[in-house]
């Protein structure tokens, strides 16, 4: 006798959300979470961490936690670590996984490729260097990467065998034109972003052939690279660790809604 009413009461409060311009949350009720990968999924850049987290640098403001916040799932286990390669996901992030995981994301294979030091050497170094660097990393990502890709979702599917599974890629980190003095040369900056364009290209299609969703989030920090005008991606900073990841904003802003439009 009182389901109708109550019913009523959730159609109206809804409604009223709605008309002063307010969304209701997002429901993942019964969803059981777990976010695995590197430093884009444990939120780097953020310069704000989870106290316990350590050298993982946790954030609150990464991706997986943003998600989680507005959905509601049944369970969360976040456990993207800073540094982490293909192999660290296999050796010491499988363990948030099981027959009952629901819902799995994850970014990998940047620090397989070399990705700081890539980077260090495009900023420090002479332009030949830079390509050489550059080139030596596509080498990898091209001929290497693939299999540690696949052997790293084989796992993750066979600890989760009905888990819903959301690969996220990078996003090139530079916009080209005038960046200021001191800044890494346009040639390098160019670089670099075919260098992000090679993984994206690598990740998607190793996704695709595991069954998994792959969220490309270059279009959405388009416009919000190193050197944009409000940019999302941190350019040179101290702590040198929080140099070339996403801001706050790049989270919230490029990461979230890709993971979003996946999942609803």
């Amino acid at each position: 006798m009182t389901r109708r009413p109550l019913a009523l009461l959730g159609s109206l409060a809804t409604a009223l959300l709605l008309s002063l311009g307010l969304a209701a949350p997002a429901s993942a009720a019964g969803t059981d979470y777990a976010a695995l990968g590197d430093s884009y999924s444990s939120g780097v850049g953020t310069n704000n961490y989870d106290s316990g987290s350590g050298s993982c640098r946790r954030s609150p403001q990464a991706y997986p936690r943003l998600w989680a916040n507005s959905h509601a799932p049944a369970s969360f286990q976040f456990v993207a670590c800073s540094g982490a390669t293909t192999r660290e996901v296999l050796n010491n992030q499988l363990g948030a996984l099981n027959a009952g995981t629901d819902l799995v994301t994850l970014s990998i294979g940047g620090n397989d490729a070399g990705f700081a030091d890539v980077v260090t050497t495009c900023r420090l170094g002479s332009d030949s260097g830079c390509l050489t660097a550059v080139n030596n990393a596509k080498s990898y990502i091209t001929n290497t990467l693939p299999g540690r890709l696949d052997e790293t979702y084989r796992a993750i599917r066979n600890r989760a065998p009905g888990a819903r599974v959301v690969v996220l890629g990078y996003p090139r980190l530079f916009e080209l034109g005038s960046c200021g003095l001191g800044s890494i040369n346009e040639y390098k900056r160019g670089l670099l972003n075919g260098g992000a364009d090679t993984m994206s290209g690598v990740i998607s299609g190793r996704a695709s052939a595991a069954g998994f969703a792959y969220a490309d989030v270059r279009g959405r920090f388009a416009g919000h690279g190193v050197c944009a005008g409000s940019p999302w991606i941190n350019g040179t900073t101290w702590p040198v660790v929080e140099s070339y990841h996403p801001k706050a904003s790049g989270y919230s802003g490029g990461y979230l809604p890709a993971l979003t439009a996946v999942t609803g």
